[in-house]
């Protein structure tokens, strides 16, 4: 069997990116395959090849250089001019590992159906179930207020309506009698002192009389009864106890004829003109449930007749038996068709906003009291009934701005997430595709609003979501051995292969495991928000990396783990306890874990030499490098003249580097390497040959990058290798940057983006 061309030709490129093969030799190489192939008869099936060329879909064309170079059709790189290979297929997808692509035939009978992931406002409607109780604060007691019988009681049975005022209570009492004697007593010593010319003795004689009216006012006689008394003189055995306030008697708890103590309760009046409603509320409804919100509800007393109440109470404590909270609503009752222990049922609306906050046109930019959910003000103050500091809405979970001015939440339809606890697997119909091609993907869910879940992380606006027949997608992939919502990691195949990594890339992951241990040591101090702020910068830190940098499978593995790890970081720095943070961090240790031993990454052991270099030393050779990087921007820029100087002044730098600050074997290393830096320095600093300068400044390169490798980045940010394989007839060559932008030394402005980055060196620690 014949073997196509397009493999050969695929196999021949690696070969030559691998072992670096001379122009000379691939030329004649390709020239001998191409007129061997002159005189060979057709395979039976190369009439197909046309056709089947069209259905594997478009060519893409990349650099072997410049592997972010991707393009349609062959032609020459516009960075470095070398000639487009063809990407091979399994290459040329930039997509994930949970993707499934079916015919449209195979789409119509699964019966998939999509929708939009879309930003819009949605409703939380609560529903809640409980009765209508009294007003606690509108509950009123006739107690004794002094020992005595109970002649006569003028309310015989509960439940009748009193007015403020009424009498309530006939009851006889000795202790009265000596009280009343001492008030009279007192009043006509009154009037006997005020003949007296002594105004001490007056004013002590009219306090007595004051302090008389005062003991039988607590007792419980009104002013019009203590006036009585002292107007007739007439001492009583018996009092009159009148209703505080008006209502409907709810107990009573004496007879006729008992005897009471001081603060005997006899009656209990309640006020029903306002009541409230005590509601249970499951625990996952709480997201949805303010302060201060409007409440409807209807009892079965009087169907169709809608009731309203105001949230005035959310009990802080849950019940650990039917898993939930009592809401408390006030309610105004003026006709009394509320009738204490009635069941209602009652229902929330809450419009969700963005990060699952609560609107309410009502309470946008208000103040409102803390006790009284009642009293609204625009403006700070204290509230007319107790006196309270008033509060802003925003600070009980209210949007502080109007519609206009608040964001919309993203949203997805409740069938359309496969709920794995606060996460859940969705799959993404993928755009622009020839065939019908689904993704799966993991994100991290918020709470359900209504007939939507809000999305946190994993999602973006526009995007098509399955919402019918994911099931059977996610079944597909599972028989394809591919990651699911039941086999997270899948079972082996394409997820199981060596990956390596392009050094500028595993020198961005290496900044996302440093943050993951970031992370690990905030967790290990139990500080909420200083674990918050650590999964922050992790987040951060996922995002930097550039996934322009790989192609075929590391790319496919690195999209996976970013969207695993990034659902990481969403729940850790939102997490608002201790067990949440927790969760998290458990959950990326194992992802990062997971994804160490994908890329191969092993931390470097801690007896690194570089930790024991000092700060002055490396201020010194910070010098060095400074030159050195002044010396190759000059040859980027083909100018021998400056690159000369500048050689002068890195030998200059050099020879101001103080060897005593180092000990052992970083000593050592930093004695060879002085001696041949100051040898190739010497030589350069007088050479005007921009050819012979440039192989000079290769050796110079050989040992700078010793340097750093040893002794680590001597700047904020890293120094970069780069290689360029061409230079010196194909043999290749290294030289440093401070940057990742490339500028050839060795081909000046001919070639000034030819090559790439090789290695990356930091100086803090690193991983390999």
């Amino acid at each position: 069997m014949r073997v196509p061309k397009e493999k050969i030709v695929g196999a021949f490129v690696g070969f030559v990116k691998r072992f670096r093969v001379p122009l000379v030799l691939i030329a004649v190489l390709l020239a001998g395959y191409w007129l061997g192939g002159l005189g060979e008869a057709p395979a039976e099936h190369d009439h197909d090849e046309t056709g089947a060329k069209a259905d594997a879909g478009p060519e893409i064309w990349t650099c072997s250089m410049h592997p972010q170079v991707r393009l349609p059709k062959p032609g020459l790189c516009p960075i470095c001019n070398m000639s487009l290979i063809l990407l091979a297929e399994e290459d040329a997808g930039h997509g994930g590992m949970r993707q499934l692509t079916v015919s449209e035939a195979a789409k119509e009978l699964m019966d998939i159906e999509v929708a939009p992931v879309e930003r819009k406002f949605v409703d939380a409607v609560v529903r809640m179930v409980g009765k209508v109780d009294y007003d606690e604060t509108n509950l009123a007691y006739i107690t004794a207020w002094i020992p005595g019988r109970l002649d006569r009681l003028y309310v015989d049975y509960t439940g009748v309506p009193v007015n403020k005022g009424d009498h309530m209570v006939y009851l006889y009492s000795p202790e009265l009698i000596g009280a009343q004697e001492e008030l009279l007593q007192a009043s006509q010593a009154v009037k006997s002192i005020s003949r007296s010319e002594s105004d001490i003795m007056r004013r002590i004689t009219e306090a007595t009389a004051k302090a008389a009216r005062e003991k039988l006012r607590l007792w419980g006689l009104n002013p019009e009864q203590i006036a009585e008394i002292e107007k007739t003189g007439r001492v009583t055995d018996h009092m009159t106890i009148y209703a505080p306030t008006s209502g409907i008697v709810i107990h009573k708890n004496a007879l006729e004829g008992m005897y009471v103590e001081t603060g005997t309760k006899i009656y209990t009046i309640a006020d029903l003109s306002e009541v409230w409603v005590k509601l249970d509320a499951y625990e996952s409804d709480l997201e949805w449930l303010r302060y201060g919100q409007d409440v409807e509800f209807t009892t079965v007393s009087y169907p169709g007749r809608l009731f309203k109440g105001t949230i005035s109470f959310i009990d802080p404590i849950l019940n650990d038996r039917t898993r939930t909270v009592k809401i408390r609503v006030n309610v105004k009752n003026p006709d009394g068709k509320l009738k204490p222990s009635m069941f209602v049922k009652a229902v929330v609306r809450s419009q969700v906003a963005k990060g699952g906050r609560i609107m309410d046109a009502r309470l946008v930019g208000k103040w409102i009291c803390p006790m009284h959910p009642e009293i609204i003000k625009e403006n700070s103050g204290k509230c007319d009934i107790c006196q309270m500091p008033l509060v802003t809405t925003e600070s009980l979970g209210y949007v502080s701005n109007g519609a206009a001015l608040v964001g919309k939440p993203l949203v997805i339809p409740v069938t359309a997430a496969l709920v794995t606890g606060t996460r859940a697997i969705v799959y993404v119909q993928v755009p622009d595709a020839e065939k019908p091609t689904f993704e799966g993907r993991e994100i991290a869910l918020g709470p359900r609003a209504g007939d939507y879940y809000l999305v946190r992380r994993g999602l973006k606006e526009g995007e098509l979501v399955v919402v019918k027949g994911q099931f059977k997608i996610d079944s597909s992939l599972q028989i394809m051995a591919k990651p699911s919502m039941m086999t997270p990691e899948g079972a082996g195949g394409a997820a199981e292969r060596d990956v390596e990594l392009p050094a500028l890339s595993k020198y961005q992951i290496e900044a996302v495991l440093a943050k993951a241990e970031a992370v690990k040591e905030a967790v290990d101090s139990e500080d909420i928000p200083e674990i918050r702020a650590a999964f922050a910068e992790f987040d951060q830190a996922i995002e930097s990396v550039d996934m322009k940098l790989l192609i075929g499978h590391p790319h496919m593995l690195w999209m996976e783990y970013r969207m695993r790890l990034g659902n990481d970081a969403v729940e850790g720095a939102e997490a608002k306890t201790l067990k949440d943070a927790k969760a998290a961090a458990k959950s990326l240790t194992e992802n990062v874990s997971s994804m160490k031993a994908r890329f191969g990454l092993v931390r470097r052991p801690s007896d690194d030499p570089k930790s024991s270099i000092s700060d002055d030393f490396r201020i010194q050779l910070a010098k060095v490098f400074e030159g050195y990087f002044k010396v190759q921007q000059a040859l980027s820029d083909d100018n021998v003249q400056l690159a000369a100087g500048s050689a002068k002044e890195t030998l200059s730098s050099l020879k101001t580097v103080d060897m005593n600050l180092l000990a052992g074997r970083n000593h050592d290393t930093w004695m060879a390497a002085a001696a041949e830096l100051d040898r190739i320095l010497t030589e350069s600093s007088d050479n005007g040959d921009i050819k012979s300068f440039r192989e000079s400044f290769h050796l110079l390169s050989q040992q700078i990058a010793k340097v750093a490798k040893h002794f680590g980045s001597t700047s904020q940010g890293p120094f970069y290798i780069l290689n360029c394989p061409m230079a010196f007839d194909n043999t290749g060559a290294d030289w440093l940057q401070d940057n990742e932008e490339t500028r050839n030394p060795y081909f000046g402005q001919v070639m000034l983006q030819c090559g790439g980055v090789k290695e990356v060196i930091g100086i803090k620690e690193i991983w390999e």
